[in-house]
């Protein structure tokens, strides 16, 4: 550190700095915790912004890094997170018969239940890109900062700590470290987590299970109710009113749906929430805008196409574009997932084609799985498969018609 950047710092960090260098021998090549340098310098570029360089020019240094970076996702996750929080209390309260206590007690009980399930997915994650770092003595990857808690949100309040832990442990470990870590997985480790227990566990992942819970003998041992996607997949053949009279008989119209205050998993029920969350990635140049109004236009496309359909198929075919928007985690899925900038397709064109089809198949699984009657977690791991070829043809045709340019413009200058 030099001795202006010193000066520059308010006392606080100038003392914070001062402790970290004191420690820093310890860490460093023959000191005595060595092998440990990885969890210093996650904590030290934590706190501080690196000073490092490239060896040789040209190069651009800015107060951005990796690190800010996550952590403008994580805030931008932060209004879904305290959403979810609350729903959980609401829909607790709701199942148990008892008295709503009102939003502070209601988002106090749903605090008890949302932040284990966050805070077991950052400790066994955690150990894992620790561990990993160590045995090969690199950096801690700070993709972690984000996969740790969007792998929680998409799970149901009432999931089991112990499938988190080992849905986590599935996601960073098979889903990313067996690549090489951070920026050479081809799928997106927080769904490729969530995958894992909705194959392996499917009871409890689905969300129709809403709580389980005893108090005293006082409560309901059980409180189970359909999500609005499986309420619209058991409707028979007929036209879209028979599918929308359906949902709205259940207590799920548009706008509750997008209002999010019904079951489901813990960040994805809600809208508004993620819509913020939205604008805070697009006007801070995080997260691809592309990709998201891509997918919103292929999940038109594909409810278009299906509302196509003869009343003699079933009625899910019928479901309108605004409530396939709403319904299940298709905006989550949208804003948070399929714009990961590893997983994603990195060229312009790319992007609108990796985001349309998205979309697109969002429709596509809903309507034609005979399971469960969700798609955007198998549509964005598909996609993530794809997103390299995609990257590649893009780039083809440019060179194709660059090669096109030049010839025809040797041709004239000869």
């Amino acid at each position: 550190m030099s001795s202006e950047q010193g000066s520059r710092e308010k006392p606080g960090a100038a003392f914070l700095r001062g402790q970290l260098e004191k420690m820093r021998p310890l860490f460093e090549p023959g000191g005595r915790l060595e092998k440990l340098y990885p969890i210093f310098e996650a904590q030290e570029t934590f706190l501080f912004t690196p000073d490092k360089v490239t060896r040789g020019g040209p190069h651009a240094r800015d107060a951005i890094d990796i690190k800010r970076v996550m952590i403008l996702v994580v805030a931008a996750l932060m209004p879904a997170v305290l959403f979810g929080m609350y729903n959980a209390g609401h829909q607790y309260y709701a199942a148990s018969g008892l008295e709503h206590p009102g939003f502070a007690g209601a988002f106090l009980r749903g605090a008890g239940i949302v932040l284990p399930i966050i805070f077991v997915s950052y400790l066994v994650g955690g150990l894992w890109e620790v561990l990993f770092s160590v045995v090969r003595k690199h950096e801690i990857n700070e993709g972690f900062l984000v996969t740790g808690l969007l792998f929680p949100l998409t799970l149901p309040p009432t999931i089991p700590l112990w499938q988190v832990a080992a849905g986590i442990t599935f996601g960073v470990v098979i889903g990313k470290e067996i690549f090489g870590g951070t920026g050479y997985n081809i799928l997106n480790p927080a769904l490729t987590a969530r995958a894992f227990l909705f194959f392996a566990y499917p009871a409890q992942i689905v969300g129709d299970e809403v709580w389980a819970s005893t108090q005293a003998g006082t409560m309901a041992d059980g409180y189970s109710g359909a999500t609005p996607l499986g309420i619209a997949a058991l409707v028979p053949s007929g036209p879209r009113a028979a599918v929308t009279e359906a949902l709205t008989e259940a207590g799920y119209t548009w706008t509750s749906m997008f209002g999010g205050l019904i079951p489901g998993s813990i960040a994805e029920t809600s809208a508004i929430p993620i819509l913020i969350g939205a604008a805070i990635l697009i006007l801070t140049g995080v997260g691809a805008w592309r990709i998201m109004a891509a997918g919103v236009l292929g999940l038109f496309v594909g409810a278009l196409l299906m509302n196509l359909t003869p009343d003699h198929f079933k009625a899910f075919t019928k479901v309108p574009f605004h409530y396939h928007l709403v319904m299940g985690s298709f905006l989550f899925g949208i804003v948070f997932m399929a714009t990961d900038p590893v997983s994603a397709a990195r060229t312009e064109p790319g992007k609108w084609i990796y985001g349309f089809l998205i979309g697109l198949l969002v429709v596509i699984i809903r309507v034609a799985n005979p399971a469960f009657p969700e798609g955007v977690m198998l549509s964005i791991l598909f996609m993530n498969v794809m997103a390299p070829l995609i990257d590649q043809c893009v780039l083809r045709v440019h060179m194709r018609r660059r090669e096109a340019y030049l010839r025809k413009f040797s041709y004239a200058q000869g």
